[in-house]
């Protein structure tokens, strides 16, 4: 009965874990790919437009910091499943 007991625990354990890096690598990928098509877009914008080049670049700064924000939020996340 005990060893049945400490199994299932084990056994949640070991999900919860492969749940939590899942769930970290998920939030890494649609990061890098919203930074990527932040990045290409912004790359087609300025060659269509050279002259507005500072003000498309600083909007792209700005949306991929955000976006790095969310994605650092999700890992904290989940490191907190994992460790606590």
């Amino acid at each position: 009965m005990f060893l049945t007991i400490l199994l299932q625990a084990a056994a949640g354990s070991a999900i919860a874990k492969m749940g939590a890096a899942i769930a970290a690598s998920i939030a890494v990928i649609g990061a890098s790919m919203g930074i990527s098509r932040i990045g290409s877009s912004a790359l087609e914008s300025i060659a269509r437009q050279p002259e507005s080049a500072s003000d498309i670049r600083s909007g792209m700064l700005l949306a991929a910091a955000l976006i790095e924000g969310v994605a650092m939020f999700a890992v904290i996340v989940c490191l907190l499943v994992l460790f606590v």
